[in-house]
């Protein structure tokens, strides 16, 4: 079957409201900054009365979602399984994804749509509490077998891992993309997420999966190495594409016994929400629309310097066409 679709995404389906705050109100929040927290739908009404009067910001995301959304954004094609609650937050994150061009079909479930809520301090810090509501409910069967047959690569998000309903769906769509011949990407998602099921991301890593994006906290927890260029080496004696990255220091790619160094682009990061997932979702676009592997690692650091330097995890200022191309041209 020839690929119509770049990248068929599977993930948390959160919109993201983000708000700019001071470090006194995670003081009163008692919440610890610069982390991830899961919280219960009642706490996280308490966090947005506690918000009332701030400008706030929302848009479809999760870390997968984001990955998604900026390769469409990069002109690239693709399709998303995340599950949403039948309410209005549901129905915004369906039409937000539609009216980028992603395919997304799922039946609502019962109760409410996930949402992550992302506190922004002066230091550029982003503290998030996410409540996954509805996410938390995908199943295989929220996984369309079409889709992932007709895509070049399928990304799976680390987070589902940790969830038996969601994994499943996790791994359907893996095996899937195996028995079809499709590339599988993996994100570790959290270096906590690495801590806790380490032996089955290796055996993902070791069995499955094409393409392993981590980040360097991450990859040294998961190696227990201490030199990410050591972490790198380490994982790709186990599969095919590795991209670590290193925050403002660039990012390292493995890829056919070959290591790429990627130069981080210069940025004033205001807040680093995102910048992970817009790495990857610039990386996808550039392996799967003819570029090299180099030229791709280069758009996906000056995509995530471009993220950084503004408010969110959508991109404000758009690569032109243009822009893009001369990505392809490097060497």
């Amino acid at each position: 079957m020839m690929a119509e679709i770049d990248v068929y995404g599977v993930g948390n389906a959160l919109v993201d409201i983000q708000t700019q705050v001071a470090d006194q109100v995670l003081a009163e929040l008692n919440i610890e900054k610069g982390v991830m927290t899961l919280v219960d739908e009642e706490q996280q009404s308490g966090v947005l009365s506690k918000l009332a009067g701030s400008p706030l910001h929302r848009c479809a995301g999760g870390s997968a979602a984001n990955t998604i959304v900026a390769l469409a954004d990069l002109g690239g094609s693709a399709a998303y399984a995340g599950k949403v609650g039948d309410d209005e937050i549901g129905s915004f994150f369906l039409s937000d994804m539609r009216e980028l061009g992603i395919e997304i079909d799922v039946t609502p479930a019962t109760g409410s749509t996930g949402t992550c809520v992302v506190l922004i301090t002066d230091d550029a810090q982003r503290t998030m509490l996410t409540h996954l509501g509805a996410s938390a409910t995908l199943t295989e069967a929220d996984v369309e077998q079409k889709l992932v047959e007709s895509s070049k690569y399928v990304y799976v998000e680390g987070y589902l891992l940790t969830n038996d309903i969601t994994k499943a769906a996790a791994y359907r769509a893996m095996d899937l993309a195996k028995q079809a011949g499709v590339k599988v990407a993996l994100t570790a998602s959290d270096p906590f997420l690495v801590n806790m099921i380490r032996d089955e991301i290796w055996d993902l890593v070791r069995g499955p999966v094409d393409l392993f994006f981590c980040n360097e906290e991450e990859a040294k927890s998961l190696t227990k190495e201490t030199d990410p260029v050591q972490c790198a080496e380490k994982i790709h004696e186990h599969v095919e594409n590795v991209a670590l990255t290193l925050g403002n220091k660039g990012s390292i790619i493995m890829h056919a016994g070959e290591a790429y160094t990627i130069e981080g682009a210069e940025a004033n990061a205001i807040d680093t929400t995102g910048a992970g997932d817009m790495y990857a979702g610039a990386l996808l676009y550039g392996i799967t629309n003819g570029m090299e592997w180099q030229q791709a690692g280069h758009l996906a650091s000056h995509a995530a310097a471009r993220i950084v330097s503004q408010m969110g995890a959508r991109l404000e200022s758009k690569f032109t066409a243009q822009e893009v191309a001369q990505f392809a041209k490097m060497s």
